[in-house]
């Protein structure tokens, strides 16, 4: 049976997020095998030497790198190129993103290490285009204050359900689709708020994270339109980031799911609303900056594809 790759893990302390873009006419397939032979040999490694850290990389492969690197066909069902969601008021931008790279340990080193190690042998065939490095924020928050990822499914065996392919598509099982986007917030506007106005956008009170009753929380709260049922679950490894100098503070949204469709409709309810035109009263203070769609193969095939 093909294992996953670290797909369920918990978020970390620390972590970082790596989005590269494939050059144009270089040869990749060399260097991309190597690559594969190197995640899967960080993997082992780390976990020997650290066991304690948590650490783990999981690479994601898009629609376009997944062509361009001649991998298996048919594709993995769902995995194309993610095209825009627009509302009448915001939108879920697309962007390119051929390789995504997910870095998590409770050691800041080991995630710099592994960043470095990546990044010697990406160079040679791609650009890097984003560098995140997100944090725990106190228990689990968001920079906006709210515990962030609630409606998590817990434990193994729960989070392999929903994050995980199944026997669906066998070619691929224990795959899973990734999907990113990075959000900045507007946090003047947002501290502005008395922190009643906040819990209404959110729809859970913010010290101790009691999510409102139906009949109080507002419809166009983010967890009235974030969450599309209890059969329809995703695993979120979100992480805060930023500068504060700068006041460039966001959340690195990150989702693990056995299928996309569970995703597009979350973010079609949140951009277009449910109904029309009653869209998530969070992205008046959350702008998506990027959004782009990857497929992770189990392990077994990432060893597949560097031989």
């Amino acid at each position: 049976m093909s294992k996953a790759q670290n797909v369920i893990d918990s978020p970390n302390a620390n972590t970082t997020f790596m989005v590269w873009n494939l050059k144009a006419n270089v040869e990749y397939q060399e260097t991309f095998k190597d690559l594969c032979t190197l995640i899967t040999n960080l993997n082992h490694s780390i976990t020997t030497r650290f066991p304690k850290t948590n650490s783990s990389i999981v690479m994601g492969i898009g629609h376009d790198a997944w062509l361009k690197l001649n991998l298996p066909k048919p594709l993995p069902k769902e995995l194309k190129k993610f095209n825009k969601i627009e509302g009448d008021k915001h939108t879920a931008v697309s962007t390119k993103a051929d390789l995504h790279f997910h870095i998590r340990s409770t050691e800041k080193s080991l995630c710099y290490d592994i960043s470095s190690n990546l990044t010697t042998i990406l160079d040679k065939i791609a650009t890097c285009t984003e560098e995140i490095h997100g944090f725990r924020y106190w228990d689990g928050r968001s920079i906006l204050g709210f515990v962030d990822g609630t409606e998590n499914p817990e434990g193994a065996k729960d989070r392999s359900h929903f994050a995980l392919i199944g026997n669906e598509d066998e070619k691929y099982k224990n795959g899973s689709y990734l999907f990113v986007q990075k959000y900045i917030h507007n946090m003047d506007a947002w501290k502005n708020l008395p922190i009643d106005e906040q819990e209404k956008i959110i729809g859970r009170s913010k010290a101790d994270d009691i999510e409102m009753s139906d009949d109080v929380k507002p419809s166009n709260s983010h967890s009235a339109l974030a969450n599309v049922g209890d059969d329809k679950k995703i695993v979120r490894d979100n992480m805060p980031f930023g500068n504060i100098s700068t006041n460039e503070m966001g959340t690195y949204f990150i989702s693990y799911a056995s299928t996309f469709s569970t995703v597009f409709e979350m973010l079609t309810r949140m951009f277009v609303g449910e109904p029309k035109g009653n869209y998530d009263r969070i992205l008046d203070f959350s702008t998506a900056k990027t959004g782009s769609l990857f497929f992770v193969p189990s392990l077994d095939l990432l060893d597949s594809f560097s031989e």
